[in-house]
């Protein structure tokens, strides 16, 4: 004799297929939810500018990318301060010049509660001193970063890494070797205003250049440890990946003729009166 089919507890037959094709959700309705960051967790955002299409722009970009959500924008100073207490993001985006408090006012409060990566059209050198000066994590200028570079420096932000595009870099640069300038013979043949060199190149950088034969991106990276960088900023500041950074740093020390780090700075900054181009420091 056969088995009774199954029924449930109001006595109607029940269909085995049914029950279990309820259970499945249709990834077709399903509600949308942000994309998890490789490790797992969503950075939350504040995007702080006073132009709303920027803002717009901007919250649409991030909110695109995996493992990232803006949880608020702010057209001044105040309302982002008050937009981070609320929602205690991960990073905050902070343009320069907005109405009312700036963000240079709001700066200082900012960084007491979350990572701060200044975003501005504003180059200015004494600006860009100014932010770093007071807790910014990084300097990224308009124009000079794309959009992959923008959700990295946002996920490195996070983890307190620093990221200057070019300007920002040239800015912070000349605040740093100006005081070893004058140690340096001068420069038979400076570069003119109407040339400027495309990349980070200080007089130092410009008459080691002509010394060492170093290239471009080399007296970039040369100036960047002269700083004090570690290998990790460098990668971070100059948008390329460590392993390349350790292989500018080799090329560079055996240019330099230098064994190490700190006798390629002293022979870059010209403070080993030992060293040349063809001798090695000792």
């Amino acid at each position: 004799m056969p088995d009774a089919p199954h029924t449930e507890a109001h006595g109607r037959t029940a269909a085995p297929e049914a029950r279990t094709t309820r259970t499945r959700p249709d990834p077709r309705t399903a509600p949308l939810r942000p994309h998890p960051a490789p490790g797992g967790r969503t950075l939350r955002v504040v995007v702080a500018d006073d132009n709303q299409v920027v803002r717009a722009g901007l919250s649409a970009l991030l909110g695109a990318r995996p493992g990232i959500r803006v949880v608020a924008e702010a057209g001044d100073g105040h309302r982002a301060l008050a937009a981070t207490r609320h929602h205690r993001p991960d990073v905050v985006l902070l343009d320069v010049r907005m109405p009312g408090v700036d963000g240079l006012a709001a700066l200082p409060h900012l960084v007491r509660l979350a990572p701060v990566l200044m975003l501005t059209y504003s180059r200015e050198r004494d600006t860009v001193q100014r932010a770093l000066g007071l807790g910014a994590v990084g300097y990224l200028v308009h124009g000079e970063f794309t959009a992959d570079q923008l959700a990295r420096a946002v996920r490195d932000a996070h983890e307190g890494h620093a990221h200057l595009t070019p300007s920002a870099r040239n800015a912070l640069l000349a605040h740093l070797v100006a005081p070893a300038v004058p140690h340096r013979p001068a420069v038979s043949n400076p570069p003119t205003s109407a040339e400027p060199p495309s990349r980070l190149q200080s007089a130092v950088g410009e008459s080691n250049r002509a010394a060492h034969g170093l290239s471009s991106r080399e007296v970039e990276v040369m100036e960047l440890i002269a700083s004090g960088m570690s290998n990790q900023q460098i990668a971070a500041t100059c948008f390329i990946s460590e392993k390349t950074v350790k292989n500018h740093i080799n090329r560079i020390f055996a240019k330099l003729h230098a064994p190490n780090r700190s006798a390629a700075i002293a022979t870059w900054l010209g403070t080993n009166p030992s060293s040349s181009p063809r001798t090695a420091p000792r």
